[in-house]
This record gives C-alpha cells, sequence and structure tokens, in this order.
C-alpha cells in the first residue's frame, strides 16, 4: 500500500465528493480517481477494499470538520452564559453546513454501516467519543447545562442540519439563525432576550 500521506488525504477528499453525489454504490476506486484527477488504479494502490476505503472516509470527515482552535478558545473566554452557548450553536450550524458533502457523505455512511459491521463500529466509537468530548469541553468550560442540554442539543441540531442540507425549502434559511437561538432557549432555560 502507498503511504504518501498527501495523495491519501485528496484521494479521501474526492472519495467524500464522490459519496455525497452519487451515494454509496457511486463510490468505486475508478471514480475516486477519476475525481481526484490522478492516473486509474491510484485508488487501489492506497486502500485495501471497499470497506477500508469507507471507514479512511469515516475518519477523514472528522479530521476535516474539527472546530477552528480560536472557537474553542472564545468557549473558555467571556462570559460562560446562555448567549455564548448560542453563539457557538450558531458557530456549529454554520461549520457543518458549509461542509455539506462531508455531511451527506456521512449520511451515506451511516446508511452503509446498517450493513457493514466494521464501519458500524468505527461510527459509533466516532461519534460516540465526539458527543463524550463535546459533554466534557462543555462542563470543563462552564458553560451553563448539562450532559442532557449536549445531548438534546447534538441531536435537535443535527436534524436542523440535515433539513438545511437536503430539503432546504422547509425551513428557509432566512428562518435558520432564529431556529438555533429558539432551540437553545428552549433546551437551555435561562432569562428572556430582550424583543
Amino acid at each position: 500500500m502507498r503511504q504518501n500521506p498527501v495523495r491519501r488525504a485528496a484521494l479521501l477528499d474526492a472519495a467524500i465528493e464522490v459519496l455525497a453525489r452519487e451515494g454509496a454504490r457511486g463510490l468505486t476506486f475508478r471514480a475516486v480517481d477519476v475525481e481526484a484527477k490522478v492516473p486509474g488504479g491510484t485508488a487501489s494502490n492506497y486502500f485495501t477494499g471497499r470497506d477500508d476505503l469507507l471507514t479512511q472516509v469515516g475518519h477523514r470527515f472528522y479530521e476535516r470538520l474539527g472546530p477552528e482552535p480560536d472557537v474553542m478558545a472564545a468557549a473558555l473566554e467571556g462570559p460562560r452564559d446562555r448567549d455564548r452557548v448560542i453563539e457557538l450553536m450558531h458557530d456549529l450550524v454554520d461549520r457543518v453546513s458549509r461542509f455539506r458533502s462531508g455531511y451527506l457523505a456521512l449520511l451515506e455512511l451511516r446508511l452503509e454501516s446498517t450493513r457493514r459491521p466494521e464501519l458500524r463500529r468505527l461510527l459509533t466509537e466516532r461519534i460516540r467519543a465526539d458527543v463524550d468530548a463535546n459533554i466534557a469541553h462543555h462542563a470543563e468550560s462552564g458553560l451553563p447545562g448539562d450532559a442532557t442540554t449536549v445531548v438534546s442539543l447534538y441531536l435537535a441540531l443535527n436534524w436542523l442540519i440535515l433539513e438545511r442540507l437536503t430539503l432546504p425549502d422547509v425551513f428557509p434559511e432566512d428562518r435558520i439563525h432564529d431556529i438555533v437561538t429558539d432551540l437553545v432557549e428552549r433546551i437551555l432555560p435561562g432569562p428572556r432576550r430582550p424583543a
């Protein structure tokens, strides 16, 4: 197997695009080679098979989605109140929505994981670790709320992102900001914002 990390990342990024556009059935080594604009047979030199490719795409999605260090640092600066949580949730929804192909590829991976135990194990471990890290960060940062708050926001905002990226006319774009704010305010009670 080839080991060039830059080429591997480019192939995985191409695989994300193929998954988002064509679905899991369209994800072939040839399609990845074409998307990455590399010679035919390149992807097969980097991945042992389809399961390996799908698993590594799962890892790559999380590498690319991580928040910027300044966003994480901002959570630890200034007041740690509901308004800060609202600000952080807006950043989260916008950051994930900007990586549309990545989120759609993750949905394809989730569906594919119902048929592939190794992929299911990977996604379960990765997403569980992500939720646990978010709960720990929330508690360590001194932000209001508890583990239930974090899980509730995770579930609500993930579905909002799904609607935003797959059926954007359900909730028009000009309503997304208010919906995120309203969700945080309902899940995390506190003083009402001035009208």
